[in-house]
Order: C-alpha cells, then structure tokens, then sequence
C-alpha cells in the first residue's frame, strides 16, 4: 500500500534536484537558464507546500485533534521557504550571483532540516494516522 511517504519523500528529492539546476545555472552566470531553471523549482516546491498545507496537514489535524505542534512549525517554514523563493527571483532578474547564491545557502539548509523533520517524524505520524485511500489519491494527483 501507498504511504504519504511514499508520495512526499520522492517529490523532496525531485525539488532538492531542481534546486541544483537553478543554483548551479545561477553560479555560472547562465540567466536565462537559471531564471527558468528557478521558475520550475518554484512552481514545483509550490505544488508541494500547497499539497501540504491545503491536504495533508488538515487531514493530519482532523485525524489527532492536534492544531498546533508540528503542523505549525511546517507552516512557519513553509513561509519562510516562499519568502527566500521571491528572493531567488528578484536575484535572477537583476543578475545578482552573490545575493543569489547566499540566498540559495541560506534555502538549502532550512530545506534540509524541513525535509529531515517531515521525513522522520511528521510523515511517519501522517503514515501510522491517515490510510484513506481518497486522500493518497488526491495527494499523489496533487504532486504530479
């Protein structure tokens, strides 16, 4: 059967990839390239905190009765993720490598200990509390 870490842990990885091809494009001073390369990890990594936040995190909340906890944390970083994202893209438009770069440092690291947290704790919980077919459906729409 079908786990929300079966969906979620392999859709980290293909953020985390794309991630790569930005900031490496961005690094070599390749701006077209890294704009787009930017463009799609935003896009992706959106999809992703949105399946989240809009279906995962109320279902997990419904299910335990918890509404504050790891769900608020995941949240809060979430916005932090978005806020460092606009500033990978206003780097890329005014060609600023350094600012894109230190950004893009700063992104990696919390997007590690983000995934970290969700993969080996928050997951595992969403695994052991939520089996609804509907749901694993949904979210695995949601995340293609």
């Amino acid at each position: 059967m079908t786990t929300i870490s079966d969906l979620y842990q392999p859709h980290h990885r293909r953020c985390d990839d794309l991630f790569s091809e930005a900031e490496a494009a961005a690094s070599e001073g390749r701006w077209d390239t890294a704009r787009d390369a930017t463009a799609k990890f935003a896009k992706v990594l959106e999809a992703h905190l949105a399946s989240e936040e809009g279906t995962l995190f109320p279902a997990l909340e419904q299910a335990t009765g918890m509404r504050g906890g790891p769900t608020a944390v995941m949240r809060s970083e979430h916005q932090h993720m978005r806020a460092m994202v606009k500033s990978l893209e206003g780097a890329v438009e005014r060609q600023a490598k350094d600012d894109y770069l230190g950004t893009a440092e700063t992104l990696l690291v919390l997007m590690q200990q983000h995934n970290m947290k969700e993969e080996h704790i928050l997951y595992p919980l969403c695994d052991r509390e939520l089996s609804d077919a509907g749901l694993l459906e949904k979210i695995g729409q949601q995340l293609a």
